[in-house]
C-alpha cells in the first residue's frame, strides 16, 4: 500500500471536513461573473473577486519541504498552482492535488512551464519531511510549504482562505475544515484566477495556458 492509498484507508474512518464554497468572513467572495472590460486577461477569466484580483495574496513568508525560509517571490517564479490543504486530510485533498498534478503535465506537454504548490494548514502535524513524502508522491515538481501557526494563520488570511483545526491535544487523526480553491498565481502579477474542485485537469489546464499566453 502507498503512502496516499495508507493515509486515505486510515482517516477514511473518521468524517470528512467541511468545506466552504464561498469565503464567508474573510472580506472577499469568489464568484463566477462577466470579466470586465479592459482587462489584459478578460478572454481568459471566468471568475471574479470583490474587491479585485489585488483582494487575494500578497507578501509571505513560509518553510519549505526541505526546510528552507521561503517567500512568495521563492516560489512564484512561474505561473503557480497554489492550493491550500492538508496532509492527512481524508479524500478532498489528494484529489485536489492529483488534478493539479495532472493539468501540470498537460501544460507541460504544451511547453508551459507550472508550479504546482501545496501550502498546509496543518503545520502541527506537516513538518517539511511529512510534506516531502506527500508531494513526491503526487507530482517530482510539487513543492510543499508549511510554516510556524502564525506564518500560516497570515498566509491563509492573504489569499482569504477558511480553515478551522479540530486538533484538541486528544486525538492525533484530528481534521482541518478548510476551503477547497486552487489559486493561480504569476510572477510579478499576482493572483489572477481561481478553480474550484469540479474544474477537470483539461479546463485547468486551458484556463491557465490562456493566463499564462496571454500574460507573456
Amino acid at each position: 500500500m502507498g503512502f496516499g492509498e495508507m493515509k486515505k484507508w486510515i482517516y477514511a474512518q473518521a468524517a470528512v471536513s467541511t468545506l466552504g464554497v464561498v469565503l464567508i468572513g474573510t472580506g472577499a467572495y469568489i464568484y463566477f461573473s462577466p470579466p470586465a472590460s479592459g482587462d489584459q486577461f478578460a478572454q481568459c477569466r471566468q471568475g471574479v473577486v470583490a474587491g479585485g484580483a489585488g483582494a487575494i495574496g500578497g507578501p509571505f513568508t513560509l518553510v519549505s519541504e526541505t526546510g528552507e525560509t521561503v517567500t512568495d517571490a521563492d516560489v512564484i517564479t512561474e505561473p503557480t498552482l497554489m492550493y491550500f490543504g492538508y496532509t492527512f486530510c481524508p479524500d478532498v485533498c489528494p484529489l485536489d492535488a492529483v488534478r493539479n498534478a495532472e493539468a501540470v503535465d498537460i501544460l507541460d506537454g504544451q511547453g508551459i512551464s507550472v508550479q504546482p504548490t501545496f501550502v498546509t494548514l496543518d503545520p502541527n502535524r506537516d513538518t517539511p519531511e511529512v510534506l516531502s513524502a506527500f508531494t513526491d508522491n503526487i507530482h517530482e515538481r510539487m513543492l510543499g510549504l508549511t510554516g510556524t501557526p502564525e506564518q500560516t494563520d497570515a498566509t491563509a488570511d492573504l489569499y482569504r482562505v477558511y480553515y478551522q483545526s479540530h486538533d484538541d491535544g486528544t486525538d492525533p487523526y484530528y481534521l482541518v475544515d478548510h476551503t477547497a480553491f486552487t489559486y493561480l498565481m504569476l510572477p510579478e502579477i499576482g493572483f489572477v484566477e481561481f478553480f474550484t474542485r469540479d474544474t477537470s485537469p483539461a479546463d485547468m489546464a486551458a484556463r491557465t495556458a490562456c493566463f499564462a499566453n496571454a500574460a507573456s
